[in-house]
């Protein structure tokens, strides 16, 4: 009897071994397992955080690009209604009192640049105003020339047109970017 009790308890002493270690060993596997679950899942996060910024600058850029479109779109329509505005003014400044002057300046500046000059041409609607400037040289009328003047030379061959829609178009350029501005509210 004392045999059966002492292999009895060498069997169960060998059983609790086993299930100690099994135990342990266990534990030592679920550890590894959630160390490896939670760093599965911060690298997942850190991955989605990335993708999520990656995002962010992406649709940032994409607004600022839509928006920078818009502005610059409504600048060009701003300036052009502006442009616009100014060439129907220029064509109506014929009628004003102060355009016998206007045309006069025009004129001056026109002969100074063309000392040598043969005639004088102006828009049809001009001619009589520019007939009582001009008195040592012919006027012609010339549809072509619209808001000022055209002194020609060398029969006809160097000449210099001096009209106020040529000189908003010289500087039309140089004042995009200030009348831009401007309708920004910068």
């Amino acid at each position: 009897m004392a045999l059966d009790k002492l292999l009895e308890h060498e069997a169960q002493g060998e059983i609790e071994r086993i299930r100690a270690e099994a135990r342990d060993r266990a534990q030592s596997i679920l550890a590894q397992a959630q160390e490896r679950a939670e760093a599965l899942v911060e690298s997942r996060a850190r991955l989605l955080e990335t993708q999520r910024q990656a995002g962010l600058v992406r649709a940032r850029s994409a607004a600022d690009l839509e928006l920078n479109a818009a502005r610059l779109t409504a600048g060009e329509q701003g300036l052009s209604q502006v442009y616009a505005l100014v060439e129907s003014q220029l064509r109506d400044i014929s009628g004003l009192p102060e355009y016998r002057e206007i045309l006069a300046r025009l004129l001056t500046q026109a002969r100074q640049a063309i000392p040598d000059a043969e005639a004088v041409e102006v828009s049809p609607q001009d001619l009589t105003v520019a007939q009582g400037l001009v008195t040592d040289l012919p006027v012609r009328a010339n549809p072509g020339v619209q808001g000022g003047v055209r002194v020609v030379a060398r029969g006809g061959k160097s000449g210099i047109t001096n009209t106020l829609p040529g000189r908003l178009e010289r500087v039309r350029a140089e004042l995009a970017p200030q009348v831009s501005r401007l309708l920004a509210g910068e």
